[in-house]
């Protein structure tokens, strides 16, 4: 057994460092797809991913998207030729076999009707990556918060297991997730055969039960996506249905507070925080935590997180239980060493796109954009920006997500928020919207509530005029959250340029 705190071999910590996740020698076509796949929907944030292994396992792709994006540009780096028009007014490809489409087009749409008269298959993103995600090595990352971050550290901790092995008998992971890693620097990573996959697996649409799971971690649940699940025994059932397909030699890995109804759907046996394993924090520096971690058969600590809050110690925790609870057992690893290495692996993540991520300083301005649109999320998030920038005023610019999701939320949503000195809130972003004027609010209403609770609190409208809206109230030395999860990411120029205006004058 390895002592704690005992120094590791400088190969192995070089090795870990070398973060340049590279394909596989001798990939092989994945053999329940056809060979020419068109993708709709080509740049989102999924099928981008599934895009990148398939291409890796030397499938030819050809796409589609309404606009151009940086997963567009990364698609066509690799060879897919993507075309991006506001319309899809080209026809398919002749020889396409098999049409892919993201969740955000319809059945409706000419490409999938021409795909189903000439007889095409047509799969959703969720059903195509139940095929590509390789049978009996998928490892799904669930829950409704904290998917993203949770999945990428459990492929940082595979990968901190599989660089243990010196003579690299265990298989290098892989992982398609729905944010791009910094370091990894994709939403994919491509894995060696045999190697376990780590996926993002959303529960909207239940889209998660396209998986077949060997081992599942599911972070938390909690009420949203309700314009599609009605009510939140509907969102227990389906999470319930997910875990029950992790088979009985898997592992399932849950968060304190996930409800007993989804445990007690369970085959695998579970390990559940608070009850089979624990996370203790040690320290903190500016909102970066430090903690410990104790489990069936090891413990681990200091862990020294590359990313704010308290809440990813626990996300930490949950992707090192699933990690070590498999590896140890199938490579006959001792517990404590496979800890140990695990959490080698994790302490290199250093955060995700849109995900407490910075825009640097102007002015004396720090800027952070974050994808948090749920009131939790919200939250976490203005408590993390308290931690990292102390004694700072926090404004936000805060773009609500479906106006469905604002109107059930809407005292929520104005209680998370009272944690900033100023909110502007800019016009509601309506993916999936349901507007029937009955269960619809927009930023006036939030606005509303937020200043009946004495938030110094605006309507920004949407992009450049939100942004003017922001700065006219930022005084001195203080920080900007960005947040929401629909394109409010689009107005970072022209918040920096406004910046650099304002420092100027």
């Amino acid at each position: 057994m390895l002592e704690q705190g005992m120094t590791r071999p400088d190969p192995f910590l070089a090795r870990l460092a070398d973060f340049r996740p590279r394909a596989p020698r001798h990939c092989r076509p994945i053999s329940v797809l056809p060979q020419r796949i068109h993708l709709l929907g080509a740049g989102g944030a999924g099928v981008s991913g599934a895009a990148r292994v398939l291409v890796a396992h030397g499938h030819v792709l050809s796409g589609h998207d309404r606009s151009e994006s940086e997963h567009v540009k990364l698609l066509r780096s690799l060879g897919v030729e993507v075309e991006v028009s506001p319309q899809e007014t080209a026809r398919l490809p002749r020889d396409v076999q098999l049409v892919v489409r993201s969740a955000a087009i319809s059945l409706q749409s000419p490409a999938v009707r021409e795909a189903m008269e000439r007889g095409i298959p047509v799969l959703k993103y969720s059903e195509a990556l139940g095929r590509i995600t390789p049978f009996g090595r998928t490892l799904g990352v669930a829950g409704t918060h904290g998917k993203t971050t949770t999945s990428w550290m459990l492929y940082h901790a595979l990968r901190g297991l599989a660089l243990s092995v010196s003579d690299g008998s265990l298989p290098q992971p892989g992982a398609i997730v729905g944010g791009v890693c910094r370091k990894v620097a994709s939403n994919a990573a491509i894995h060696d055969d045999g190697g376990w996959f780590a996926v993002e697996s959303c529960e909207y649409d239940r889209s998660f039960l396209n998986l077949s799971p060997h081992g599942s971690i599911v972070t938390n649940v909690e009420a949203d996506h309700l314009d599609y699940f009605g009510d939140f025994e509907q969102i227990k059932s389906a999470f319930a249905r997910f875990v029950e397909r992790a088979p009985v030699n898997g592992l399932l890995v849950l968060g304190a507070d996930v409800p007993r109804s989804v445990e007690q759907a369970a085959r695998a046996p579970v390990w559940r925080m608070k009850r089979d394993f624990d996370v203790a924090l040690l320290r903190e520096r500016s909102g970066y935590f430090t903690f410990g971690m104790r489990g069936p058969g090891f413990e681990v600590g200091p862990v020294n997180l590359g990313v704010p809050g308290n809440f990813n110690a626990l996300n930490a925790g949950c992707a090192i239980a699933l990690a070590v609870g498999l590896v140890a057992r199938e490579w006959k690893m001792d517990p404590n060493e496979a800890a140990f290495y695990a959490a080698r692996g994790i302490e290199q993540y250093c955060g995700s796109q849109r995900r407490f991520e910075s825009w640097g300083s102007h002015g004396g301005v720090e800027v952070v954009h974050d994808y948090a649109h749920h009131p939790t999320e919200v939250n976490v998030t203005l408590e993390a920006a308290s931690r990292v920038f102390p004694g700072r005023k926090l404004h936000v610019l805060f773009q609500p997500h479906q106006h469905s999701r604002t109107a059930r939320f809407l005292a929520e949503f104005a209680d998370s928020l009272r944690r900033a000195d100023r909110v502007v809130v800019a016009d509601v972003y309506g993916a999936r919207a349901h507007v029937d004027g009955e269960n619809a609010a927009g930023a006036s209403d939030l606005v509303d509530r937020l200043r009946a609770a004495n938030v110094d609190a605006h309507c920004g409208g949407s992009g450049r005029s939100a942004v003017e809206a922001l700065c006219e109230g930022l005084r001195g030395d203080c920080a900007v959250l960005v947040l929401g999860a629909g394109d409010i990411v689009d107005v970072r120029d022209d918040l920096i340029l406004e910046l650099a205006r304002r420092r100027a004058a």
